[in-house]
């Protein structure tokens, strides 16, 4: 062991020292950082059989058959294809918001929209779009 001080680094809300230790930080000075996971503290992830929706799966129908064909047109002609995860995610929100949006004006929301309802939506999406990469 040296017998140097440890030095002190302060990151945001963690101390970290050089032994490896990590401890949070009060400093008042500070103004408190906001984060949308704050926004969820304390709410439940709902059951699997809620995050797997018919309008999920409905969605994730439409945009699969829109992303083969356009998997198969990319790897037909260039031979690579780029990542469709983001591209599915936002279109997958895009058309469930669209959706609730409607619904609700015309009262029959039963669910709001859900974080992993988009997931839901995301990991279809990207799955087909991959075996229809692998099958071409």
């Amino acid at each position: 062991m040296s017998s140097e001080p440890h030095r002190r680094v302060v990151h945001g809300d963690i101390e970290s020292h050089d032994t490896g230790a990590v401890t949070p930080v009060s400093n008042d000075d500070q103004p408190e950082e906001y984060s949308i996971e704050k926004g969820f503290e304390g709410k439940l992830v709902p059951t699997w059989k809620k995050q797997v929706t018919v309008r999920a799966i409905f969605v994730s129908l439409m945009l699969s058959v829109m992303f083969t064909f356009i998997v198969m047109k990319l790897n037909l002609t260039t031979g690579i294809i780029p990542s469709l995860n983001v591209s599915a995610g936002l279109l997958g929100f895009f058309f469930v918001k669209t959706w609730t949006k409607l619904l609700e004006k015309a009262g029959w929301l039963t669910q709001p929209f859900t974080r992993q309802e988009n997931t839901v939506i995301q990991t279809c999406v990207v799955a087909s779009s991959g075996i229809a990469f692998s099958g071409n």
